[in-house]
């Protein structure tokens, strides 16, 4: 297989399946602890700031072995890679069904998150390997569906098990499907990506591990534990200096194990500064909806979930539609159009009151996520289309490394603007009602009102984020449409 080759002679359907359920079940995995974690204090008599860690400990680990899959496609085959990965998660699954404690509990996320970490990155790499340049729209869009259907599902299904069965019952659920992709892995699955054997760079993994450990540590709990915290400026100095050794390191070696050259191309530079706007876009709702839908409509965690259902619906619908129209049109005019619904619908978010409507937040929320259905992933494809085969496994590695960062300082920045907006406006809610600061149920809704607006606020500071990706979406190019044309790095300016 050379660089300017894809796979033609397996049969991609069902190595495609296989993937795709793989990443669905990891994808799962993680939307479902978010709604499960007071059932799990209660159980394991454990604290909030203990129980944190069920999900923030996943994602740190996630988020750390993301940088190093580059090298780990290089080094390994496809089939023993991901028989190894979806083999842990299943693994670490069965830890955390069992786990009589938090500590064996811990154990079972961390070995979930080894395997999930190196599933999506894979996943990409296989599709830009099996698929040539003209069809990997439509393509990536099939992924779509597994990737939006699953943090859709998971609030839902999460919110129906933890109310009428135990938590362990979402492990339960999780592993099954865990091992049918193993079994299926085994007969279906062929290796389609490129080994090059590079040697293990020890001091590498420690930088980057250290680097983006810290950043995802440091932003992951500055918005419980304040920006102030010794934690939280340790773990953000700690990682800025390591990510700087780490890619001056990278940018010095013969054979890095993350190639920050995949930066030399205009268009997938310009694609990852839209893909981080975005995601701090698209987090604001997953995020704060669950909030205000519980804490000031007091609605179920289960009806809660509900609510992101039609929208996952019509994403899911629209995905494929989405990647076939890209292999026709590029991204430009789906990232235009996408953008425009997603900034108008996130601005309707930002004038939320304690008694807005249910049916009100869904249609916005569906039509958001209709928006929402055109961008994500023909931004990502066609910044991944621009690099010759030999890159695949670092840009894949690259955008998913900077989606989980964004992701944490995303959720960490709309979590300090709502706590801060929400804590400067009580005052003149109570002022400015009139309220009795010894009536308590006064009191209650005067805190209700702040938190109303703090969420408001939040919306606002994402509207602006969709709206930077909408004025940068204007300057993405077409690009190469076939497999053949090798991008010049030196002369594209994207």
């Amino acid at each position: 297989m050379t660089d300017s080759t894809t796979v033609t002679n397996v049969k991609k359907g069902p190595i495609l399946a296989v993937i795709i359920l793989g990443a669905f079940v990891s994808l799962l995995n993680q939307t479902l602890m978010n709604v499960a974690l007071p059932s799990i204090m209660e159980d394991l008599e454990i604290g909030e700031s203990t129980a944190q860690w069920i999900t923030t400990g996943f994602m740190l680990v996630n988020g750390v072995l993301i940088p190093i899959t580059a090298f780990l496609m290089e080094k390994f085959s496809t089939r023993q890679l991901f028989i190894t990965a979806i083999s842990l998660f299943a693994v670490g699954t069965l830890i955390c069904g069992v786990a009589p404690g938090f500590t064996i509990l811990m154990t079972g996320r961390v070995i979930q998150a080894i395997g999930a970490g190196i599933i999506m990155p894979l996943l990409t790499t296989v599709v830009l390997a099996l698929f040539p340049v003209e069809k990997r729209g439509g393509a990536m869009g099939i992924i779509g569906i597994a990737i939006i259907f699953a943090p859709a599902v998971g609030p839902t299904l999460s919110g129906f098990v933890v109310q009428n069965y135990s938590w362990r019952v979402l492990f339960y659920i999780i592993f099954p499907i865990a091992v049918l992709t193993i079994i299926l892995a085994v007969i279906f699955l062929k290796n389609v990506t490129k080994q090059t054997f590079p040697d293990i760079d020890i001091l590498a993994i420690v930088l980057s591990t250290l680097g983006f450990g810290g950043i995802l540590y440091g932003f992951s709990i500055a918005g419980t534990k304040g920006w102030g915290s010794a934690e939280v400026i340790t773990g953000l100095i700690v990682g800025f200096v390591g990510l700087l050794l780490f890619v001056w390191r990278e940018l010095r070696v013969d054979t890095p194990m993350l190639d920050f050259r995949v930066f030399k191309s205009g268009i997938f530079s310009l694609t990852t500064v839209i893909n981080i706007m975005l995601t701090v876009a698209m987090f604001a709702p997953m995020l704060l909806i669950p909030i205000y839908l519980q804490n000031i409509l007091d609605i179920t965690p289960m009806n809660s979930g509900l609510m992101l259902m039609p929208g996952a619906i019509v994403m899911g619908i629209m995905s494929p539609i989405t990647g076939k129209i890209f292999d026709k049109i590029g991204a430009r005019p789906l990232a235009i159009f996408g953008l425009a619904i997603t900034v108008v619908t996130t601005y309707l978010f930002t004038d939320l009151t304690d008694s807005t409507s249910y049916m009100y937040l869904i249609i916005i929320y569906t039509i958001r996520m209709f928006g929402m259905s055109m961008i994500m992933m023909p931004i990502m494809t066609a910044g991944l289309n621009q690099l010759p085969q030999r890159l695949h496994p670092h840009g894949t590695a690259m955008v998913n490394t900077v989606r989980a960062v964004a992701g944490a300082i995303g959720t960490a920045f709309l979590v300090t603007v709502m706590t801060t907006q929400a804590k400067d406006s009580v005052k003149d809610i109570i002022v400015s009602n009139g309220f009795d600061p010894t009536n308590k149920q006064e009191m209650l809704h005067a805190a209700n009102m702040a938190q109303v607006q703090g969420i408001n606020d939040a919306f606002m500071v994402s509207t602006v984020f969709a709206v930077l990706a909408l004025i940068l979406s204007f300057f993405i190019k077409r690009g190469r449409t076939t497999q053949e044309e090798e991008p010049d790095f030196a002369a594209e300016r994207g």
